[in-house]
């Protein structure tokens, strides 16, 4: 075994040519840290890959059962922590190799045969991101349930709708949800829909231009669980950085509505509006001000989106190349990363929050005031007869001692998709139906 001071070779490296120290740790940059996350799919591909090579007859069924299970093995001590990924190692995938070449002898150096690390660390960043988006799916579709649910509990529970910061009609709490429902379920099928756009097989491509050797890559497209294959070798590595662009975006969709959403909660919370609470886990006091519950958690899920936008600017900036690999793609790695484990951890907090919402219907009610019954006074001169401009000056002016009702005005707004007429059982259809086809 190697102990904590042995360096594993590196896998490029000749005889002869001496490896600078200090030169070689800003070529590794961030990779081994990084690659811990990625490593147990690059086993994952690595077993396919070992099958593969057995079927078009470079391994003996003993050297492919022998690799696999060596595979296997370091993959379960992956994941109970006993293997990781440390300064030994260039990189995940020299520590794949490494070790088998440790526990296999010369069966371990024949597995990197028709592959290079280029294809080697798209198809294991293709397989963590089609993890990545399909987490993302399930925690959008999870926002939507439960503003789903609620919309269709608190349809009636009056509450301003505001333009430009502005009171302007009577709108409903339920309303509200509906928005946030409808929105995070297209969150979730755009998610859904990028993960189906990068679900292609990049490996056996090697460094872009294939090898002189009849990879069975349709085996392991389907032993993967790809939807298909990337045929063009070139176009492999021209891929890398344009899939997780659009992971980005899938992922930047779902924290820009949070972000408005958690602009909504901050105002909504605060004493000038006062129209909802949250438990107090939710909530952080002042290292000052004795009297102070400030609700951090809200803000820091509206700041979440800034982050997927650097990400996203961080690899787009990269993709300034000409065709072929580039070591600069190495940085595309640690923007991703980052990317999609903060917006995930940030959108598996939102369920639990929004269903312990409370809102304070007292509140909501007095800051209703008689100028937001102006537009439904409109439409009911328009109903009768009369032209609609017209109206709109009629309308503008309440008739003296004219009694109107938030719960009158809900009940009378019967266009799809507002308090009287919210089709619901529309969106609930479109969830059902997303969750129920998987993946």
């Amino acid at each position: 075994m190697q102990t904590e001071d042995t360096k594993a070779p590196l896998l490029w490296q000749k005889q002869g040519v001496e490896v600078d120290p200090e030169i070689q740790r800003f070529l590794a940059g961030e990779d081994v840290v990084l690659d811990r996350e990625l490593l147990p799919w690059d086993l994952m591909a690595s077993r396919a890959h070992a099958e593969g090579l057995g079927r078009i007859g470079l391994l003996t069924e003993a050297e492919v059962a022998a690799l696999c299970a060596e595979l296997d093995r370091v993959a379960e001590e992956v994941a109970q922590g006993r293997f990781v990924l440390d300064a030994r190692f260039e990189d995940g995938h020299s520590a794949i190799e490494a070790r088998l070449i440790e526990a296999l002898g010369d069966t371990g150096r024949k597995i990197h045969t028709g592959r290079s690390r280029n294809d080697q660390v798209l198809v294991a960043t293709r397989l963590w991101l089609r993890d990545r988006l399909q987490r993302l799916q399930a925690l959008c579709a999870a926002i939507a349930r439960v503003a789903l649910r609620r919309a269709g509990s608190e349809m009636q529970l009056p509450m301003p709708g505001y333009t430009h910061l502005q009171r302007a009609m009577v709108s409903s709490a339920g309303m509200w949800w509906a928005g946030w429902a409808e929105a995070f379920l297209d969150d979730a099928e755009l998610a859904r829909a990028s993960r189906a756009w990068a679900d292609a097989n990049p490996l056996g491509s090697a460094s872009g231009f294939g090898v002189n050797l009849p990879l069975d890559r349709d085996y392991t497209t389907t032993a993967l669980g790809f939807s298909r294959l990337q045929v063009s070798a070139t176009y492999a590595q021209l891929s890398r950085g344009k899939f997780e662009l659009q992971a980005l975006a899938a992922l930047a969709q779902a924290l820009l509505d949070l972000r408005r959403l958690a602009w909504d909660l901050s105002l909504f919370l605060s004493a000038e509006y006062g129209f909802c609470r949250l438990p107090a886990r939710y909530t952080t006091g002042s290292s000052l001000m004795p009297n102070k519950r400030n609700p951090d958690l809200v803000e820091l899920l509206r700041a979440s989106y800034g982050v997927v936008a650097g990400a996203h600017s961080e690899i787009e900036a990269l993709l300034a190349l000409p065709s072929g690999y580039h070591r600069d793609l190495q940085f595309s790695k640690a923007p991703l990363l980052r990317a999609f484990g903060h917006g995930l951890a940030a959108l598996a907090l939102v369920p639990a929050l929004l269903e312990s919402l409370e809102w304070l219907p007292e509140a909501m009610r007095a800051a209703i005031d008689p100028g937001m019954y102006a537009t439904d006074r409109a439409m009911e001169l328009a109903r009768s007869g009369v032209p609609f401009r017209q109206a709109y000056q009629l309308a503008a002016t309440p008739a003296p001692g004219e009694q109107r009702s938030p719960e009158a005005s809900l009940a009378d707004r019967c266009s799809p998709g507002a308090a009287a007429r919210p089709l619901l059982d529309r969106l609930e259809a479109r969830l059902d139906g997303m969750e129920g086809q998987g993946p």
